[in-house]
């Protein structure tokens, strides 16, 4: 009996388990698990391989780059057949072991980001509108500066193809077929627009483009067939009342500035149409880029028939002389740069938020632009024509709000529908 107390009592006190086996099938990601023989069998069952006192001892069980070394764990051991030893990784570090990379600003705190794109939306929209107006006061050829508008934005298109960002897309025939009705009626409508902004004032030509939804609303419903609820109809009707009550009593009223104003709604109302047969895979930037570009071919031809002679006569002469050379080209040069621009970031603006806030984002747009155009050129306008434009825009919230809300409901449905299929 004492032959057998003996090595029981060397192999205890030098920690030696000659029974104890780490197999690599038992380690796992979770857990190590050390297995022991039971040493509360009876001592017929015990058996100890004989071991010299100068054993070395195995190399230590390596996990994820660490060696697992445990200590004081003999009692433990001896006592129970099988412990387990939780790994828990480091929080900063991957599987890998890699740290984790930080969010971005933009993923912390993206709230003030898109409240960031509203601001540079609105800003440059109101500087690009009173830019182009004084450019008006002085050079009065909508034609030309509209073919300047898309000219400085095809450049930039083209600088920014070159160094990648973003990457251009490939066009072929088809998609040329599919976005020229679209680049037209974007070329007829921004040069209209512009033919209004020289005639009458800014605040003037944006209360009229404030007929805009009506317009798509008829489209809707009377050319391509779509059923327009009654609620949409009736939000409408502020919207007419309101600009022709700012109509009648405008200071600086023409029928050339009127009528372009209304024909330039017509034409985005088309392109909205072609814009949805024209639906394609590739990314909204590239599809502005190819659309200015044709719709800069489009403005050339009138620009030079209409405006020509009078500019090679005297039209860039009186601007040089009224304001000089460096002036009047950066001049040019800055108006093209912001209508760019504000396009692009009311586009960016649009991928960020919802369609609601959007909607009612490009409303309170309209009312800076209307607001600061006053302030700044000193437009005087009368009692009647402030309500009118009031009652106008508050209609066009009503009516963004409304179609915001059915187009979310829509989107709800179908994305339900969806989901009951699959």
């Amino acid at each position: 009996m004492a032959l057998v107390i003996n090595p029981f009592q060397c192999s205890t006190q030098t920690s030696r388990f000659s029974s104890l086996y780490l197999s690599p099938k038992k380690v796992t990601t979770n857990h190590v698990v050390l297995k022991t023989r039971s040493l509360g069998s009876k001592s017929t069952c015990l058996a100890f391989s004989p071991l010299p006192e100068n054993h070395k001892p195995q190399k230590p069980v390596e996990f994820s780059g660490k060696a697992l070394i445990f200590s004081g764990w003999s009692e433990l051991l001896r006592r129970r057949g099988s412990v387990e030893f939780p790994v828990v990784a480091a929080t900063t570090a991957d599987a890998d072991g890699y740290a984790k990379p930080s969010k971005s600003f933009a993923e912390r705190y993206p709230a003030l980001v898109t409240g960031f794109f509203f601001f540079m939306w609105y800003f440059l929209n109101v500087i690009f509108n009173i830019l182009n107006k004084k450019v008006y006061n002085y050079f009065p050829y909508p034609y030309f500066v509209s073919v300047v508008h898309l000219l400085v934005g095809v450049v930039y298109c083209l600088v920014s193809w070159g160094v990648g960002l973003p990457k251009r897309a490939p066009i072929n025939k088809e998609l040329l077929v599919l976005l020229t009705p679209v680049a037209f009626c974007h070329a007829l409508g921004h040069v209209m627009s512009n033919v209004s902004f020289a005639a009458v004032a800014v605040s003037f030509t944006h209360t009229i483009k404030a007929l805009e939804p009506f317009f798509n609303a008829a489209a809707s419903q009377f050319v391509l067939g779509q059923q327009i609820p009654l609620s949409l109809w009736l939000s409408l009707a502020p919207v007419v009342l309101g600009v022709s009550m700012a109509s009648l009593t405008e200071l600086s009223f023409n029928w050339t500035g009127f009528i372009s104003a209304m024909i330039s709604n017509i034409a985005f109302t088309y392109r909205s149409i072609y814009s949805k047969k024209a639906m394609t895979g590739m990314d909204s930037t590239n599809v502005y880029a190819y659309i200015s570009i044709i719709a800069l071919l489009v403005c050339i031809p009138p620009a030079i028939i209409i405006e020509g002679p009078q500019l090679m006569q005297y039209g860039f002469k009186d601007a040089i002389a009224k304001v000089g050379l460096y002036k009047f080209l950066s001049d040019l040069f800055w108006i093209g740069m912001f209508y760019h621009l504000y396009n692009q970031v009311a586009t960016n603006t649009l991928e960020r938020v919802a369609p609601l806030t959007h909607a009612v984002g490009n409303v309170l747009k309209r009312v800076f632009v209307i607001g600061f155009s006053i302030v700044v050129f000193g437009n005087r306008i009368s009692t009647q024509t402030g309500i009118g434009t009031i009652i106008a825009i508050a209609g066009v919230a009503i009516y963004s709000l409304i179609k915001a809300n059915i187009e979310e409901q829509k989107r709800t449905f179908q994305k339900a529908a969806a989901t009951s299929t699959s």
